[in-house]
């Protein structure tokens, strides 16, 4: 298993264990998932969206969530390049540390 999916893995038994001890968190979770329903922009370029914030706010786990979420959503590894130059752009030199953990991800998640 590659280094991305442990991450996510790891992240949603740390989120489901959490969640029966505070189940009042899931209404963030609720609210997140419609946030991300398409209204005029549609879920691929969301999820790139929030890419771009969780590299920018340098946060590991969101990374992992966002880019297989953009996977999902069809997003390419050029489209997510591109999110990586902004969000350094953005966040400096600690991006793009953060922007490399991304890029490395995104080889594994896209399989390209």
């Amino acid at each position: 298993m590659g280094e991305a999916k442990k991450i996510l893995e790891e992240l949603d038994e740390n989120l489901k264990e959490l969640f029966l001890r505070a189940p009042e968190l899931r209404i963030f979770g609720e609210y997140s998932e419609k946030a991300k329903e398409s209204k005029v922009l549609d879920r691929k370029f969301k999820e790139l969206l929030a890419l771009g914030i969780s590299i920018a706010i340098r946060c590991e786990p969101c990374i992992m969530r966002h880019l297989s979420e953009a996977a999902k959503a069809g997003a390419s590894i050029d489209e997510v390049v591109e999110v990586i130059e902004v969000a350094v752009a953005m966040g400096g030199g600690p991006s793009l540390a953060y922007g490399a953990k991304a890029y490395k991800a995104a080889k594994e998640l896209l399989r390209t």
